[in-house]
């Protein structure tokens, strides 16, 4: 009787040949996202809905960056808070845009800032694949101003220990399986706004 796929991955669970940590992964996507990742980050960046009082309407997303959250509006007083990684010092930005595109792991381009910082980038000029080690992680939103790329995006993180920092070259990152949840609930047109 041939053995299932899943079979197999709880055999070798079983025998401890695999880190317990892979069976956590979210199914369905090509490279691994695990909830667990949540633990490495301080409580109070872990998502959550809370109160928040704010003139938006429901479905805009406020980027408050100073306090290293993102709000997804949800009426009535109340969003969906995420911890965010936000620019680093002189790479902060504010104002309101739209997200004009979104896409499921994303290719990576180096910006020309990327490159100056970290000129071994260069290999990536016509971009890094998706992936589990893109910076781009598994989830991004496109924000645009008008026409104009912002060249700033909401995206995923492979790395958990930096939501809560000013550690990105200017963009918003999430969580993988945060960014995952809030790809779920935009759309092309959602308004973002970046306070300053």
């Amino acid at each position: 009787m041939p053995i299932s796929r899943r079979g197999l991955l709880t055999s070798i669970l079983a025998s401890g040949l695999l880190p317990a940590r892979e069976a956590r992964a979210l199914a369905g996507e090509p490279f691994p996202v695990f909830a667990s990742d949540v633990k490495q980050i301080p409580y109070k960046f872990q998502r959550r809905d809370v109160a928040y009082e704010t003139r938006e309407p429901p479905g805009t997303l406020v980027v408050d960056a100073g306090n290293r959250f993102l709000y997804h509006v949800l009426g009535n007083g109340q969003a969906t808070r995420y911890g965010a990684s936000v620019g680093k010092a002189g790479k902060a930005w504010s104002g309101a845009a739209v997200i004009k595109k979104m896409k499921k792991w994303p290719v990576w381009v180096p910006t020309p800032e990327h490159l100056a910082d970290h000129p071994d980038l260069v290999k990536y000029i016509h971009g890094m694949p998706g992936g589990a080690k893109n910076p781009m992680g598994a989830r991004a939103l496109y924000l645009y101003q008008g026409d104009i790329d912002t060249v700033y995006r909401i995206h995923g993180s492979h790395d958990p220990k930096l939501i809560g920092r000013k550690a990105t070259a200017g963009c918003f990152g999430l969580l993988n399986i945060d960014v995952i949840h809030l790809y779920e609930k935009v759309n092309i047109g959602t308004r973002v706004v970046v306070l300053p």
